[in-house]
């Protein structure tokens, strides 16, 4: 049980551009809300600017008296006149008061509407692209779904598009911030003082080189780390899927070392990561601490030695300090930016890799779209395998008649159930063909291929729900009008249960066919399950059927009842029945016995008795055994 198995690393390989830039492109159809956040939220962070400026106006012109009218003054909102009398001064404040209220009252609208407008738009973002995720997951081939784990598939669904969805929510606002605000800072910081700006921006482009180096550092860290977590949430899912077979054998301990393990391996690779992480932004803080001391220094000085020559001003020393914790506020940020960004992008190229991965088995261009099947179905010299251990069915050539119940005996994993996953294009073979009425499968419109055919599993899945949602899920039809609640709807349902002896045990359900079966059944009994999927197969009305093992689980007399209902129900239709039990197939207008993938007999009951071979032997070991049932 390798715990590598089922991991997510090779859809990475599928992505097609830049992972953060198919993010981005989520986006476009939104662009007229994001234009106006945007907007919106460079108008905040500009606004934020305006009360350090109001108080080095204020110092300067008002406490300290000087005549430099000052930067309000150089772009027109103030008066550039000096400023004489206590009338004049005070006119002069409430002309500051007014400015700094409307900043307020700016930034407060202006901050509602960008972040409304950017995280709706992330919320939008995050649905679409989930639906999409989901939607091409499930047009995935079977053999996707053989070689990866649910675990890692729920991981991708959930917590990769989540972290998308944050990642647009937050950093895609921190961006702005940074943007506006270094440039906005810079910009004021040069009016007052080019000597001390370019003493205060100095940090910037090294916080810059600094985070580049800081993504190339951690970003095969975070890689490993979600690889961790999808196989953490692969073996979680797993054991509490599997809970009742762990607590029949009592491999709790086993287990909990198993989880454990994956624990602490996430547990050691987070350590490390968060290491490089806190000494990045470490560094960082010591960075623009030393640079905070040389401007107070510097700027001190000035003012000391040199208070006439205008060098920098009180106001302008103050604002120096208020813009310097705004400043490096968002550089710092940069860091924490840097590390969601590699967050993102790591989850990013899971999603888009998931997304960039074609189907293996899909419809081909201008498909044919049957009015109808009959059913007749050809196996021409076909041969398959799962993967390079070699093929599973080899050299298979069978026809089957439109209308002809055809058993299907054998060992187990002698191939009878891959040969028939291969009618409804779970899978494609590797060499030969099969055909339906005439055609290659391979031909067919997929959706319109399987709508045509119907299959009844040993284990068959039912879905959380009611009784008669499962039983009308085998008809899209039909599951449409139960929605709707129609009448007519239950009627087809209790048909297809009566037909598959299901009607008499839903109806003692406590809610009859709107009893809730609990998630995969688990309230109905083996048998039940098998006898609702039977229904849910009739109810779409195919024409060709295949029971795999489909009455295993069910006691004699109730095979014998459903084999009666069945005879009837697939007179009109090409039936496939696999089937240990060999008395679910001796009336099968023929049998096909298969061993290693190879057809080794093929006639009837009574033929395939008479010539004493593979199926006899079975037949005789059963007959003996007192039961139905071969040995697996």
């Amino acid at each position: 049980m390798g715990e590598d198995h089922g991991g997510f690393e090779d859809v990475r390989e599928n992505v097609d551009g830049h992972p953060i830039l198919n993010l981005l492109g989520y986006a476009r159809p939104y662009w007229p809300r994001l234009t106006l956040g945007v907007v919106a939220a460079f108008l905040t962070r500009f606004a934020r600017l305006v009360p350090a400026i109001i108080v080095a106006t204020a110092i300067d012109r008002l406490i300290m008296r000087r005549g430099e009218p000052g930067l309000l003054a150089d772009i027109g909102i103030v008066p550039a006149d000096p400023i004489v009398g206590e009338a004049a001064r005070l006119a002069f404040l409430r002309q500051l008061v007014v400015i700094a209220a409307l900043a307020y009252l700016l930034r407060s609208a202006t901050r509602f509407a960008s972040r409304y407008l950017l995280q709706s738009t992330a919320q939008k973002v995050q649905r679409d692209l989930r639906d999409d995720t989901y939607d091409h997951l499930q047009h995935l081939s079977m053999d996707f779904f053989a070689n990866h784990q649910t675990g890692g598939m729920m991981s991708i669904l959930t917590s990769d598009i989540n972290r998308l969805e944050q990642f647009l929510n937050t950093e895609f606002r921190q961006v702005i911030r940074v943007v506006a605000t270094v440039g906005g800072i810079a910009i004021v910081l040069t009016y007052y003082s080019p000597r001390i700006a370019l003493i205060a921006l100095a940090p910037v482009p090294i916080i810059g080189l600094a985070s580049y180096l800081f993504l190339s550092w951690i970003e095969p860290r975070y890689k490993s780390i979600r690889e961790t977590v999808a196989r953490l949430n692969t073996r979680l899912e797993n054991n509490l899927s599997g809970v009742a077979v762990v607590k029949a054998f009592g491999r709790h301990d086993y287990e909990g070392d198993r989880v454990g393990d994956q624990s602490q391996t996430y547990h050691d690779e987070k350590v490390g990561a968060l290491r490089i992480r806190r000494g990045f932004f470490s560094a960082l803080r010591l960075l623009t601490g030393v640079v905070f001391v040389i401007v107070l220094f510097v700027a001190g000085r000035d003012i000391i030695l040199r208070p006439e020559s205008g060098a920098i001003t009180a106001g302008a020393f103050a604002a120096f300090f208020l813009y310097l914790r705004r400043l490096y506020s968002p550089m710092r940020r940069v860091g924490k930016s840097a590390n969601k960004y590699q967050l993102a992008k790591s989850s990013a190229e899971r999603v888009f890799g998931l997304l960039g991965r074609e189907p293996a088995v899909q419809s081909p261009p201008n498909a044919h779209l049957p009015d109808g099947i009959d059913g007749d179905v050809a196996f021409d010299d076909v041969t398959f395998g799962y993967d390079e251990s070699g093929p599973v069915v080899r050299n298979v050539s069978l026809d089957v008649a439109a209308g002809e119940t055809v058993g299907l005996a054998g060992e187990s994993g002698a191939g009878k159930s891959t040969l028939l996953k291969l009618v409804s294009r779970f899978h494609d073979v590797d060499a030969g063909a099969v055909r339906v009425d005439g055609r290659d499968v391979r031909e067919y419109d997929l959706q319109a291929l399987r709508d045509e055919i119907a299959i009844v599993e040993q284990n068959p899945y039912l879905f959380s729900g009611t009784v008669a949602e499962n039983v009308a899920y085998g008809d899209s039809e039909a599951l449409d009008a139960l929605e709707r609640d129609e009448d007519a709807v239950r009627e087809r349902l209790e048909a297809a249960a009566k037909a598959a002896e299901a009607h008499a045990f839903v109806t003692d359900l406590p809610d009859g066919y709107d009893t809730q079966i609990g998630e995969r059944g688990v309230k109905l009994s083996g048998g039940q399950r098998q006898r609702i999927a039977i229904a849910r197969a009739l109810v779409n009305d195919p024409a060709i059927i295949v029971f795999d093992e489909a009455t295993s689980d069910v006691d004699t007399e109730t095979e014998e009842r459903i084999q009666r209902s069945l005879s009837r129900l697939v007179e009109d239709r090409t039936a496939f029945v696999i089937a240990h039990r060999l008395s679910t197939i001796k009336d099968a207008d023929r049998i096909v016995v298969m061993d290693d993938g190879e057809i080794v007999e093929r006639g009837t009951h009574d033929e395939l008795l008479a010539t004493a071979g593979d199926y006899a032997a079975l037949w005789n070991a059963q007959s003996d055994r007192g039961d139905a049932v071969a040995d697996d």
